[in-house]
């Protein structure tokens, strides 16, 4: 992949349109749970302030309906955020689309750019408007560049200049690293409720790894494959000619767990009781691994020369079935491998025991995330190659130098 990016531009007195991925999950009061993808933000936005940039940022935040503000989905808690971090007010912006005015060395937040109709929809009349605001647009938002929307694909097509920011920059590099040329051995590891939901990356990871691990209700339907019971734990009969496919490939190692820890509830305060995998009992709810499959795979993590990892063993929002997974972190954490986690699971686990300078690289993508390592085109990164081939004397790897 080649894009250009904030280096290969002068942005001194412009105006830029910079699309971050802010879209931070909020609770019930209205307040920020995480803020991880508001840090991961800040240096490119700094950047552009000190190189003496006039600054629009534009997000997303949730699923508004198109053409209604939604006051518990307005970019406000994220406007407070920013201005506490930069440490100078970050005013945010209603009524931004027909213009906005901004000096150089300032920014400005605009208000939740799914709140316009046509933003979803890519529509091309909307996106020239957005190219109208500014004199260069910077995509740093990873976390959207798999949707072709106004905000992300259609403004790269029509702004003067577009290029990659310094996140989004930094997010393909490492990606790039664990997928195209990774030190072996490769170790995927693939944690969530649905074989179905993860069908595509489990595949494209067994064809790039040495050894792929499954985790949580994705783990109980491949036990299944195998004859075992898993009682009344989430579960898949239906993918199981799926799962059995993918065990019976000779290039890949698929560890199954030797021992589960289990409840009769899905319930915080549940007791666990570790059994071993094929002892599952038909009331059994299967909720994390066991202390011998956690101790075989953290070993697994320290022998690994690169970590691809998506989601998490078990229900590690409950203390009691956090061992699995809290094993598993702490072991990447520790190992020398090159470690690339994404996911919000992932990184909630990360967060949670405190793993976070282990890993070598945290993606803020989730979707964006999973359709790289699948090997599909992300439709705001494929717009950014096409502009930077457009520029004249711009050599790029797949050609002759001169």
């Amino acid at each position: 992949m080649h894009m250009l990016t904030l280096d290969d531009i002068d942005v001194t007195n412009r105006r830029v349109l910079l699309r971050e991925d802010l879209n931070v999950p909020l609770n019930a009061a209205g307040e920020i749970t995480d803020s991880t993808r508001i840090e991961a933000a800040i240096p490119s936005i700094e950047q552009l302030l000190e190189a003496g940039a006039a600054v629009l940022i534009v997000s997303h935040l949730g699923r508004p309906e198109e053409g209604q503000c939604e006051p518990e989905l307005s970019l406000a808690p994220v406007a407070t955020a920013l201005s506490a971090r930069l440490g100078r007010e970050v005013p945010l912006v209603h009524d931004w689309i027909d213009g906005v005015h901004i000096a150089p060395g300032e920014c400005k937040l605009a208000e939740n750019c799914r709140f316009l109709v046509g933003e979803k929809k890519n529509d091309d009349d909307l996106a020239r408007r957005m190219a109208a605001l500014c004199d260069v647009f910077v995509n740093d938002a990873f976390g959207a560049v798999h949707r072709a929307q106004a905000s992300t694909h259609g403004v790269a097509k029509y702004a003067p200049s577009a290029v990659a920011g310094p996140l989004l920059a930094a997010e393909v590099e490492a990606l790039s690293q664990a997928v195209e040329s990774p030190r072996k051995p490769v170790v995927g590891i693939v944690g969530g409720s649905k074989v179905s939901t993860k069908l595509d990356v489990l595949t494209a990871l067994a064809d790039k790894v040495d050894t792929l691990i499954v985790g949580g209700g994705i783990a109980n339907t491949f036990l299944l494959a195998t004859g075992v019971g898993v009682g009344k734990s989430l579960a898949e009969p239906e993918m199981v000619d799926t799962a059995k496919a993918l065990l019976c490939r000779d290039d890949v190692h698929i560890p199954l767990p030797v021992d589960v820890v289990t409840a009769s509830t899905f319930d915080a305060a549940a007791e666990g009781t570790v059994k071993a995998a094929d002892s599952v009992g038909p009331d059994d709810l299967i909720l994390d691994v066991g202390p011998e499959t956690a101790q075989a795979l953290a070993q697994i993590m320290q022998d690994a020369g690169t970590i691809i990892w998506n989601g998490p063993l078990g229900v590690f929002e409950f203390e009691n079935f956090a061992a699995g997974t809290r094993a598993l972190t702490e072991a990447i954490a520790a190992s020398d491998a090159f470690s690339l986690a994404g996911g919000g699971d992932t990184i909630a686990a990360i967060n949670t025991f405190g793993a976070a300078q282990g890993i070598s690289y945290i993606s803020t993508g989730g979707g964006a995330f999973l359709e790289f390592l699948e090997g599909r085109t992300l439709p705001a990164i494929a717009v950014l190659e096409e502009r930077a081939r457009a520029v004249p004397g711009v050599v790029h790897p797949s050609e002759p130098h001169a």
